[in-house]
């Protein structure tokens, strides 16, 4: 979707933690896919943490991408390595790392503001991009309206009283907020006041052009997992459920994505005695994901809330499974419930319930007729509520709008 003549464009400036290092890169592109999408309405640019390997300056997709240096390139390890918050729990040394990185975004996006004086900032993640966002704006003196956006661990983690406090300052001096579920929605409503400046927009999928059901049915028997392999993915609680599985050996799982669990998962199968039918396939660039959708019958997505309060924020994943054809078991959390209707278009079971999951895959493997009907259902209601190209048009007029206004 080439970009329009930019001289005629207002200037977006999007501030980020995670985006695609290089092309073909493994990690979530839904930060790229929106602002790719919004080049035609926007001369879009993108600030994201540099890591090895990656360019300074690069364009992508129309996207004019600019990444900043906070350490020696080697040492740059902080947003890339499963997520800020699991990298610093895992490895709390790299909290010497946290104030540089702060800093160093903070410089780069007053440098750009400068520069290239944006109409408006599009900040995923309230905290630090929507932070960065206002003491940037403020700082360069410049007043371009600002969007923030909330996505999971930065709405639902992130609850002592400084970190309330941010969140709260930060709200209140951005132009409109926006989260990616009802669910976030509702927990934002117990630290301040929502108005018409709080709005529900999720992230989207590709129905058309990416995630579509295969040309042949899969192996009733396959099974699918996408993502991090951290905490909150709930991921042991799969494990521990397929011996609890009749007829499991027949079973085959593969187990996508790489984390701070990766080790101690691998060795959990391995007591399990789950080696035969369990696959960690690692990391696979993002082109190659719907190929595992469409190979596989059934995804499970046993995510759990930990003990600091991170759970999801919406389940991108299941989407973009269900666009493909998957149906889907999942546990029942808040913001889940805005994909899945139980027994409609996929299964919910009780967080941290290896029984129930198991209960679940069982009853879509012994009854063909239910999950296809589960399937085709499930992808009706993505296209109809998730695709890119309704949701891209959300941002869009939600950002004109926004930009329009005196307020």
């Amino acid at each position: 979707m080439p970009a329009q003549d930019s001289k005629y464009l207002p200037r977006l400036l999007v501030l980020t933690s995670t985006y695609p290092r290089w092309n073909g890169d493994t990690l979530p592109p839904f930060v790229h896919e929106l602002a790719h999408r919004l080049t035609t309405a926007f001369e879009v640019h993108v600030l994201a943490p540099h890591a090895a390997g990656s360019a300074e300056h690069e364009s992508l997709g129309g996207v004019h991408v600019h990444r900043f240096h906070y350490l020696p390139e080697k040492f740059e390890v902080l947003a890339y390595t499963g997520g800020i918050l699991p990298s610093l729990r895992r490895k709390p040394w790299r909290l010497v790392a946290l104030p540089l990185f702060l800093t160093a975004q903070l410089i780069s996006t007053i440098g750009l503001l400068r520069r290239y004086r944006f109409d408006a900032i599009h900040a995923h993640w309230i905290l630090p991009q929507g932070l960065i966002a206002v003491l940037a704006n403020k700082a360069s003196g410049m007043h371009a309206k600002i969007l923030c956006t909330g996505h999971g661990a930065d709405v639902f983690a992130l609850n002592g009283m400084i970190m309330r406090r941010l969140k709260l300052f930060t709200l209140k001096r951005c132009n409109k907020v926006t989260v990616v579920s009802n669910a976030m929605l509702n927990v934002l409503g117990r630290i301040t006041s929502i108005d018409r400046k709080y709005s529900v927009i999720p992230m989207g999928v590709d129905c058309w052009g990416r995630f579509m059901p295969g040309k042949q049915s899969p192996d009733p028997s396959s099974l699918l997992f996408v993502g991090r392999l951290a905490e909150k993915k709930g991921v042991c609680f799969l494990l521990r459920a397929l011996p609890l599985i009749k007829n499991h050996i027949g079973i085959k799982l593969s187990i996508i994505g790489s984390g701070t669990e990766e080790a101690e998962l691998h060795q959990l199968a391995e007591q399990l005695r789950l080696n035969d039918c369990v696959e960690f396939t690692g990391p696979v660039p993002n082109a190659e994901l719907p190929k595992y959708f469409q190979n596989s019958s059934i995804l499970v997505f046993p995510s759990i809330i930990t003990p600091s309060g991170d759970q999801e924020g919406f389940g991108l994943v299941i989407a973009e499974a269900m666009a493909c054809g998957c149906a889907v078991v999942a546990s029942g959390l808040p913001a889940v419930r805005d994909i899945i209707q139980d027994n409609k278009t996929g299964l919910l079971v009780a967080p941290e319930s290896p029984q129930e999951i198991a209960h679940a895959v069982e009853s879509l493997i012994e009854n063909p007729e239910f999950l296809q009907r589960l399937s085709t259902e499930g992808r009706q209601f993505i296209v109809d509520n998730f695709d890119w190209e309704l949701i891209s048009k959300r941002y869009a007029n939600l950002l004109k709008q926004m930009i329009a206004s005196t307020a």
